[in-house]
């Protein structure tokens, strides 16, 4: 079993940044799709980014294409979330979610670990 644990939310201002962190334990190595995802108040959980095992392919949710950034250290079993020209809109509760399978899905339901999330204010 995989514990996920997010940190490094906060309140910030519009245009400032935050780096999230997620710290995979219970194994001694992540899961292959890591991702984030992040709920507003009243609306429905939203694929933000994902990142393979490697690296070398990420998406993204198309409003935050060239604000936000996801990386990993697998060494560290920690994914980041790196955001930068933050909005209001992107106000919400963050969460860190690991999938087995060797595709990046874009849909909550295809991830098989979540992490209790971190709140992400932006102030206007």
């Amino acid at each position: 079993q995989v514990q996920l644990v997010e940190s490094g939310g906060g309140l910030v201002q519009t245009g400032g940044s935050l780096r999230l962190s997620c710290v995979a334990s219970g194994r001694t190595f992540s899961p292959d799709i890591m991702g984030w995802f992040r709920q507003a108040p009243g609306k429905e959980r939203q694929f933000v980014a994902a990142i393979t095992w490697s690296g070398d392919s990420t998406k993204y949710v198309d409003s935050v294409k060239g604000r936000f950034t996801i990386s990993r250290d697998n060494a560290k079993n920690t994914v980041y979330l790196q955001m930068s020209s933050l909005k209001p809109e992107d106000t919400a509760v963050y969460y860190c979610a690991g999938d087995e399978s060797i595709v990046v899905h874009t849909t909550s339901l295809e991830y098989d670990y979540w992490g209790q999330g971190t709140q992400v204010t932006v102030s206007s």
